[in-house]
């Protein structure tokens, strides 16, 4: 009886954390992927890693951080491997604000300058600037020292710069 209801508390703190994450790990995983259904897949495959270990991750001091490493881990062994799997078309996107075609270049440009980056300077900079962590919270998820952190984001950078699409949206961006 006792061994039930902990684990009906375990599966209630776990459904209160998903809820509270899933947005934020759908996004970054979108944001390394490029892809919906891929994003999808991936936080779907680490949230099931997060549930196998729940009974330990939830007595870590940062749950999130875990679940993000484990889903960055994930996305860069599904990288180092020569056949990715069968990928998914897009999924529709949600009606644009303000003209649909100025929308639709930048998320080309965007999503083209990103995929242009390794694995590792795409992990580093969407981690950095796009979940806002700190370079100390980007090493630890990446399992690196800061100063690789700073270098990758460095070269990352310099990449996205030259970007012809992005080169013109930064421009546009400066006062």
């Amino acid at each position: 009886m006792t061994e039930a209801l902990t684990l009906s508390r375990g599966n209630d703190e776990f459904g209160l954390f998903v809820a509270g994450i899933q947005g934020r790990l759908q996004r970054t995983a979108w944001l390394l992927t490029g892809n919906w259904a891929e994003a999808e897949d991936l936080v779907q495959s680490s949230l099931a890693k997060v549930w196998r270990r729940w009974d330990r991750v939830c007595e870590t001091d940062s749950p999130e951080a875990y679940a993000r490493k484990l889903l960055l881990n994930t996305f860069l062994s599904s990288r180092r491997r020569r056949w990715i799997g069968e990928r998914a078309d897009e999924a529709p996107q949600p009606a644009p604000v303000g003209d649909p075609a100025d929308l639709v270049a930048v998320q080309v440009s965007v999503r083209s300058a990103l995929a242009r980056l390794s694995s590792r300077q795409r992990a580093a900079v969407v981690l950095r600037f796009f979940d806002d962590l700190s370079e100390t919270q980007v090493a630890e998820a990446l399992g690196c020292r800061v100063g690789t952190v700073k270098s990758t984001t460095a070269k990352a950078l310099e990449r996205l710069r030259i970007h012809p699409g992005m080169r013109q949206l930064l421009q546009e961006a400066q006062p």
